[in-house]
């Protein structure tokens, strides 16, 4: 009888795959056996393999360039890294290596390009994207930046009184980019992104406040919805009516030449994921080349914003089976020795989805479980995988530990949990090791300690 989780898992998925292989019967990352480093750490664990960064763009690259040098498209490509997605040195050191150029939304955001700036990781003609809704420090930030030199930082304007507020702080000439206010998709409560200028607001806004304009020359347009990057009528449909304003708008505005589609490439979620890369550049790269063709304007340079692609597949967490709980005859909790609230917050906030594996006991037989984080509320749980919407582990054994994993979790966890401060029930914050090409492992932070958390709440001088 086949009756092994190994077997399950190679009756429903194909496996081993790229990223995953087994040795002994212990799940590898990448060749890294990841029992190895529970070995050594401990868990819970957090992990990042940095190749896998610079890994993520070069694929992307490769998408646009042989997209575009298939159909004869004009443009050039810029792989542009969106901060927000993980703000980390390593990840900012990894990206810069990589030659990605930086997009930015928020005021500390341009501290980041600053010391990359002076670690000579950026130079002054790199382009820096700004995004977001700005104000006082951030727009203080951004006008300081272009006027010591940075020529090709972008803001992005977001509503109709940046540009005025823009102007009056930056010294010499600078460029501008408009966001696109997007439709967004029926399942959203609201008609419209509450980002960037409305589809008919836009030509007659360039008319007012830019053409003409001695200090401010239009040279991008942005384009992002919250679905992200998708085989749907949808994206199709958004991307469309987008072209139509790039196109009307390039007719009367000779300095505009880039549009920028944001961020949304999926990463693996599931080992039955499947999604056709280099398909989708290429009907977006098509879309965009034949718009520009009816319209005879010449084809935009493309600028792209990746943020969970880049760094998501890169990090995992892992953790031990501290026990299991048979709340009914149906119902089996093991509970992980940490937080689902605290280290992977949009497994709660957003249902987000992981790939889960085990990281041994793949020769044993197996059960339906749910998994339960240590915190006193109802929330901290994780109960649905792709295989056939319930999670199946090797069956619990007092005598023998069972170890879990989740993978491509690299993108906002750590900073959407609130890395390194208070957590819901003061969880601490896990280990947190680097692992480079060569497989060396360092220590970025150690596990949080009581007296971190202590300290942060004011309790030091008691």
């Amino acid at each position: 009888m086949r009756t092994r989780y190994l077997d399950l898992i190679q009756q429903t998925f194909d496996f081993p795959q790229d990223e995953f292989s087994l040795r002994d019967f212990r799940l590898n990352f990448h060749d890294i056996d990841l029992m190895e480093l529970v070995e050594e750490h401990g868990t819970p664990l957090r992990f990042t393999y940095l190749p896998l960064i610079g890994k993520s763009i070069e694929r992307a690259r490769k998408w646009f360039d042989v997209a575009m040098k298939g159909s004869g498209y004009t443009g050039d490509y810029y792989y542009c890294y969106c901060t927000k997605s993980s703000h980390f040195s390593y990840v900012m050191d990894a990206v810069t290596k990589a030659g990605a150029f930086i997009e930015t939304s928020s005021a500390y955001d341009v501290d980041i390009v600053r010391k990359l700036i002076k670690r000579r990781k950026l130079k002054k003609t790199d382009f820096v994207i700004c995004n977001g809704f700005k104000r006082g420090e951030y727009l203080d930030n951004i006008s300081a930046l272009i006027n010591d030199g940075m020529k090709n930082a972008i803001p992005i304007l977001d509503n109709i009184a940046e540009l005025d507020l823009l102007q009056e702080k930056i010294r010499g000439k600078f460029k501008v980019g408009i966001r696109i206010a997007a439709e967004e998709a029926p399942k959203f409560p609201f008609y419209t992104s509450r980002l960037g200028l409305g589809y008919r607001d836009i030509v007659k806004y360039y008319k007012e406040k830019l053409q003409g304009n001695k200090k401010a020359t239009l040279k991008m347009l942005h384009f992002f919805i919250n679905t992200g990057i998708s085989d749907t009528a949808y994206y199709w449909n958004e991307l469309s009516k987008c072209m139509s304003v790039y196109c009307e708008l390039k007719k009367i505005c000779p300095t505009l030449d880039s549009l920028d589609i944001g961020g949304g490439l999926p990463i693996k979620n599931s080992l039955a994921f499947s999604f056709d890369y280099q398909y989708m550049v290429r009907e977006i790269i098509n879309q965009i080349r034949e718009a520009c063709r009816e319209n005879n304007v010449p084809e935009p340079d493309i600028f792209t914003e990746f943020g969970s692609f880049t760094v998501g597949e890169s990090s995992g967490l892992l953790y031990e089976i501290l026990d299991q709980k048979t709340q009914n005859d149906r119902e089996k909790w093991n509970m992980i020795n940490s937080s689902f609230m605290t280290t992977l917050p949009d497994t709660w906030a957003i249902n987000r989805r992981f790939v889960m594996l085990p990281l041994n006991r793949w020769e044993d037989g197996y059960e339906r479980v749910m998994l339960g984080g240590l915190t006193c509320d109802s929330d901290d749980y994780y109960n649905s995988e792709q295989h056939v919407n319930a999670i199946y582990l090797p069956a619990f054994d007092k005598e023998k530990p069972l170890y879990i994993g989740f993978f491509n979790v690299g993108a906002y966890q750590d900073t959407i949990g609130g890395y390194g401060g208070l957590h819901h029930c003061l969880i601490p914050q896990p280990k947190h090791i680097l692992i480079d090409e060569h497989q060396k492992v360092t220590v970025f932070s150690k596990r949080q300690s009581s007296a971190d958390m202590l300290k942060i709440l004011g309790f030091q001088k008691w």
